[in-house]
């Protein structure tokens, strides 16, 4: 995701940083952590969102999953109606993402967003959140970590992370030379699918598929705006 924070953007008067982290946490409670997908997987989604003046463009890429060959993608433009604010980035990120989701023609079986799943200090990243709201089966995918201690790699160039004694996603290499990419939970999906999934999804890029080509399309989207002014 694409941040741009606003200094004019505020949260509703009503709104209430201590009553968002209740909420957070209370929602978390309803997060399934083990496998709820179709025996075999046929469509694949990233997720991603980025932001242009007081605007948010979410995006929707939809791949065949044994091919990761690109089938649909869609655009959401939304008006910025939630500030930056850490930790409650899936306040803000929520109406695009949804949006672009509902366009959809195909029906992916599980999504791959661009942010945190339960590897966030309420437990309830934007994936998560997210994959409560639609209903299906996510994946969180983070560029850094948002909490938590990583443990060693091992042989298969992945570490567990765990906050405190709770196992809250995993570091995965996925080339050489490069950072990390960060995957936790989302909803309905055991850790070890998610990485199985991740891995899949990996080609010629650090992140996966899904999500790079998502990330592509929101910052030429980004920039159709910037260009139009």
């Amino acid at each position: 995701m694409s941040l741009r924070k606003s200094e004019k953007l505020k949260a509703p008067a009503w709104f209430s940083i201590e009553n968002a982290h209740a909420a957070q946490i209370k929602a978390s409670k309803r997060i399934i952590r083990h496998d709820s997908l179709p025996e075999k997987i046929q469509y694949i989604a990233g997720i991603d969102v980025s932001y242009v003046a007081r605007f948010s463009i979410g995006v929707a890429t939809v791949f065949d999953y044994d091919s990761l060959s690109l089938l649909e993608s869609k655009f959401s433009h939304v008006k910025t109606r939630f500030p930056y604010i850490p930790t409650l980035l899936s306040f803000r990120e929520i109406p695009p993402a949804v949006k672009a989701i509902k366009t959809l023609r195909l029906k992916p079986d599980v999504f791959l967003v661009d942010g945190q799943g339960i590897m966030h200090p309420y437990r309830l990243g934007l994936a998560s959140h997210l994959g409560l709201i639609i209903n299906k089966p996510t994946i969180g995918i983070a560029k850094s970590p948002l909490v938590g201690t990583i443990n060693k790699f091992n042989e298969e160039n992945w570490a567990l992370i765990r906050d405190k004694k709770e196992i809250i996603g995993a570091a995965l290499l996925t080339k050489e030379n490069t950072k990390p990419i960060y995957v936790s939970i989302g909803h309905m999906i055991s850790l070890k699918k998610a990485m199985e999934i991740v891995r899949h999804c990996i080609s010629n890029r650090r992140i996966p598929e899904p999500i790079a080509l998502a990330h592509r399309l929101a910052t030429q989207e980004r920039r159709k705006y910037v260009q139009a002014k």
